[in-house]
């Protein structure tokens, strides 16, 4: 099978250890099927650290590093998206879309699900409508919205996954005030972002975090 993404992924070595310095993207354990877990920490991305550089660094930095650990193995992603700021650790849909269909495609078959960690209603909003018509068919049906850190414990074993600070924060503070999830009810930090989550007037390149 021709590999058509391998060409163009490269990447300057600073940057990669850069990413690897940040933990946002590790190979953390199984899941309760034997599958390899990708732990990907939106708010440990360094993004504005990367600036135009983060969608060539993403795309090398699954194809050498990544991909070589998970090796033939089948794999599930579990994306912690907590308190991610679109200003600092968000890189773009478009470098997220890329980065994906850059990977061979032996190993997006592969991968058996997305498990989105606190998607927060506009997320769920934005991925039913516009969503679903940016990404293939084949990774939109494998995401699975967590809302909870309990529900991710029905898929993935509690002991080999590190859940970051930030998770168990956010986590706690949906417990307490669980009309957040309906977008009822946001923190401070949440408003600022939220009301520009879904702009797409410009290209996939440009399009900012949703929460």
């Amino acid at each position: 099978m021709v590999d058509t993404g391998a060409k163009d992924v490269t990447a300057e070595p600073e940057l990669l250890l850069l990413l690897e310095r940040s933990r946002a993207i590790t190979v953390q354990g199984s899941d309760k099927s034997g599958r390899a877990v990708v732990r990907i920490v939106g708010k440990h991305f360094p993004a504005r650290a990367l600036g135009g550089r983060a969608e060539e660094s993403l795309k090398a930095y699954l194809r050498e590093r990544v991909l070589p650990e998970v090796g033939e193995r089948e794999f599930v992603v579990v994306y912690v998206h907590s308190l991610v700021d679109r200003g600092d650790n968000f890189p773009g849909l478009g470098a997220i879309r890329a980065a994906y269909e850059s990977l061979p495609a032996a190993a997006r078959d592969r991968l058996r699900a997305v498990y989105f960690l606190h998607p927060g209603l506009q997320t769920r909003l934005f991925f039913a409508t516009v969503g679903r018509f940016l990404f293939s068919s084949g990774l939109y049906e494998k995401l699975r919205y967590m809302s909870r850190l309990e529900y991710l414990w029905a898929h993935v074993h509690k002991g080999e996954l590190e859940v970051p600070e930030c998770a168990r924060r956010h986590d706690e503070e949906l417990e307490r005030r669980p009309l957040m999830d309906y977008g009822i009810e946001a923190n401070e930090r949440r408003c600022m972002y939220d009301a520009a989550s879904m702009d797409t007037s410009s290209s996939l390149h440009s399009l900012r975090c949703i929460s």
